[in-house]
C-alpha cells in the first residue's frame, strides 16, 4: 500500500480526477486529492488555465505543498497537467519522496532544486517516460471531452505497477 497526494488539472477537481483517485484507493492505496481552486471546476483547459492566471501560478503552487504540511512524508506525489507543478516541487524538496506520478506534464529538474531524490521512481507518463496513443490531453479523466478509455487504462496500469513497487 502507498500513500499518494494527488493534485488535479487546470480544469479543477474534477469528477473523472475524484474517480481516478477512487480507482487507485480500490487498489488498496491511500488518496489525498486537495482542491487547490476551493470547489470550482471549468468546462475547458482554456478556462481553468485563465482561472489559475487570475489567481496565480504561485498561489496555487503555494496551495498545493500546503496540502502536504501535516501528511507523512513518505508520499507518492502525483499531478494531472497543472497539478505536476506542485507534485514535482514536493517530490523535489520535501525529504521522504517515494516516487512520482507526473501525468501530463513535467518541469524541467533545475526548476526545483536540479535533482530527482534517489531511489523514488518517476512516471512521466508518462525517468521512466511513456507514450499513449493519440492526440489528447487529460485523456485519463473521464468527465473531460479528452477522455480516451484505452490510454486511460494504460495510464491506471502503469500508475498501480509504480505503487506496487513502492508500498
Amino acid at each position: 500500500m502507498a500513500e499518494v497526494l494527488l493534485f488535479h488539472h487546470a480544469q479543477g477537481l474534477t469528477p473523472g480526477v475524484v474517480a481516478f483517485a477512487d480507482e487507485l484507493r480500490s487498489a488498496g492505496h491511500v488518496v489525498r486529492a486537495p482542491d487547490l481552486y476551493e470547489g470550482r471546476t471549468f468546462d475547458t483547459v482554456d478556462e481553468g488555465v485563465a482561472h489559475a492566471r487570475e489567481v496565480g501560478f504561485d498561489t496555487i503552487l503555494d496551495k498545493g505543498v500546503a496540502a502536504a504540511d501535516d501528511l507523512p512524508a513518505e508520499l507518492v506525489y502525483a499531478g494531472f497537467s497543472l497539478g505536476g507543478m506542485p507534485a514535482q516541487k514536493l517530490a523535489q524538496t520535501r525529504p521522504g519522496a517515494r516516487g512520482g506520478l507526473m501525468f501530463h506534464a513535467a518541469l524541467p529538474l533545475s526548476e526545483f532544486g536540479g535533482s530527482w531524490p534517489e531511489g523514488a521512481p518517476l512516471t512521466i507518463e508518462g525517468a521512466e517516460l511513456f507514450l499513449y496513443p493519440g492526440d489528447r490531453r487529460l485523456f485519463a479523466d473521464n468527465s473531460v471531452a479528452g477522455y480516451d478509455p484505452g490510454a486511460a487504462a494504460l495510464l491506471r496500469q502503469r500508475a498501480l505497477d509504480l505503487l506496487a513497487r513502492v508500498g
